[in-house]
Parts: C-alpha cells; sequence; structure tokens
C-alpha cells in the first residue's frame, strides 16, 4: 500500500496540473471502487475549478471552488497519473481506469486502480474533519511541533511492540511498513522493543530517523516495490536506499557490527532489521 512518501509525491505531480485549473469533464467507467463513488459524481464536480491539493495522512484532499472536498485515498494499487492531450490521445483507457477528470488546459488525470482498493469521497470540505476516515488520527509526522517528546506522550505505558506501534495511525500518521523498518534501524532501536520504554534521548532519536526516511523517500519520488507510480507515470528509486527492508540475509549496511539482516513476522507483516545494532 502506498506510505506516507507516496501519496505526498503524488500531491506535489498533481499540485501544478489541477490547481487553479477547472474540471471540464469527469468519466466515470465504473459505480465503485472499495465503496460506491459518489452519487451525481460528474455533475457535481465538473464546471469546478481545483483551489488546492491537500494530504492528510495517506489521504489526498482536493478542494473545490464550490466548498465541496473530493477525498482520494489509493488503497492498495492505485494511480493518479497525468495525460497531455498528446498522450491522452494516444493511449486509450485502459481496463482499470475507473475515472478520468479532463482538465480546462488539456491535461488528463486518471484514476487506475487494478484491485479497486481505492476510494473516492464527496463531501462539504467543512465536515471532512469530522468523518469517520480521520477520527483519531494521530500528527503528521513531518510537522515541526512532532518530536521526541510527543512520541514519547503518545507511547507511555504501551507494551505493545514499537513497530507495532509505529504502524498504529492513532500514534502518528502515513508512517507504514516500509518506513517503519527503516527509520528503526537507523535510530538502533530494535522493532520488539516495548513503545513505552521509547522516551527521552531514544525518542528523539527515532523521530529524527522518521523525518529523515520519509524526507528523503520523498525527494525520491517514493518507493516502487509493487505498483506504485508517480504522477508522471515514472516509478519511484527509494528501494534502491532500503537499508534493512526486503534484505534478509544480507550483511547489515553502513556499520561493523558484523551482522546480517533479519526478518521476523509482527502483526502479519514481515519486519527487517539488525538485531546486533537495534537494541
Amino acid at each position: 500500500m502506498p506510505e506516507l512518501p507516496e501519496v505526498e509525491t503524488v500531491r506535489r505531480g498533481l499540485v501544478p496540473r489541477m490547481v487553479g485549473h477547472r474540471i471540464q469533464r469527469l468519466t466515470q467507467r465504473r459505480k465503485d471502487l472499495r465503496v460506491k463513488l459518489p452519487p451525481r459524481f460528474a455533475a457535481r464536480v465538473e464546471g469546478r475549478t481545483v483551489l488546492g491539493i491537500d494530504r492528510r495522512a495517506k489521504y489526498l484532499l482536493i478542494r473545490l471552488d464550490d466548498g465541496q472536498t473530493l477525498i482520494v485515498h489509493l488503497g492498495m494499487s492505485g494511480r493518479m497519473t497525468l495525460h497531455d492531450a498528446k498522450s491522452a490521445a494516444e493511449h486509450p483507457f485502459g481496463r482499470h481506469d475507473h475515472v478520468v477528470f479532463d482538465m480546462d488546459d488539456g491535461w488528463q488525470v486518471r484514476f487506475n486502480d487494478a484491485r479497486r482498493f481505492g476510494l473516492m469521497l464527496l463531501m462539504p470540505t467543512e465536515t471532512v474533519e469530522r468523518h469517520k476516515a480521520f477520527k483519531g488520527l494521530g500528527p503528521e509526522p513531518l510537522d515541526s511541533a512532532f518530536d521526541g517528546a510527543a512520541l514519547a506522550a503518545r507511547l507511555k505505558g504501551r507494551r505493545t511492540p514499537i513497530k507495532a506501534a509505529l504502524l498504529d495511525q492513532k500514534t502518528l500518521v502515513g508512517v507504514g511498513n516500509i518506513y517503519a523498518c527503516e527509520a528503526l534501524y537507523r535510530a538502533g532501536i530494535s522493532p520488539r522493543r516495548a513503545a513505552g520504554t521509547v522516551r527521552g534521548e531514544r525518542a528523539a532519536r527515532l523521530v529524527a530517523a522518521i523525518k529523515a526516511v520519509l524526507t528523503e523517500a520523498i525527494e525520491a519520488g517514493g518507493s516502487s516495490a509493487r505498483d506504485y507510480v508517480q504522477a508522471s507515470g515514472k516509478t519511484g528509486w527509494f528501494q534502491q536506499r532500503w537499508a534493512v527492508y526486503d534484505r534478509e540475509g544480507r550483511p547489515c549496511p553502513g556499520c561493523d557490527c558484523g551482522g546480517a539482516v533479519r526478518r521476523l513476522a509482527q502483526g502479519g507483516r514481515s519486519t527487517f532489521y539488525c538485531p546486533r545494532r537495534q537494541r
């Protein structure tokens, strides 16, 4: 599933081609994704100008000029890709191009989702924060106010492993499996460590690692492990810089501990770590 860097990369790619432009036409090629698409979808967005595109956790928030917001979640395999007039003409809609936005300057945005776990909701902007998808969400990890003390406060008294706590969207948002593994490795913290023991200097070290990993991943256009591509259609390349994720059996990189990367199952997901470096 696309994580925060992938969603943020898509957002940044869409902004120049959608913000300030009018949605001339919306083509809806099926009735539903994970849930039904908005009623009267085309009628409600055609003619509307996009005022801005924000991100909350792993959701895109496309703000329209009539006070509506289109909420988009990419699910497991969703893509939002851009096509200029020539590319759109040369490449007919594919089987999984479910929703298509034609903008007033000739650019086209296609939402493609092979597994159909994606989501599109349309609602008044003032009600978005009250929607169940956003209730109880933790802070954004890249916010300046999110620091070691803020993380430690959210982890206080928790016995769950720190890796599981980082995946809990109530702790903080957007840090999925890949980036949790990478951040814990950089911080030298075992994924098995009880979350409540991550405090003080250790918590500060982990927050710094989370911010660094996410920032570098965004700059690299995300990680293209399977389905993900940027809005341009290009793949991300941060996977080339993974230290431990999906590196089982390889030497621990960047240190002389002499250990090898191991894999363990936590909560039904694979965790990759160095048992010598991470304590």
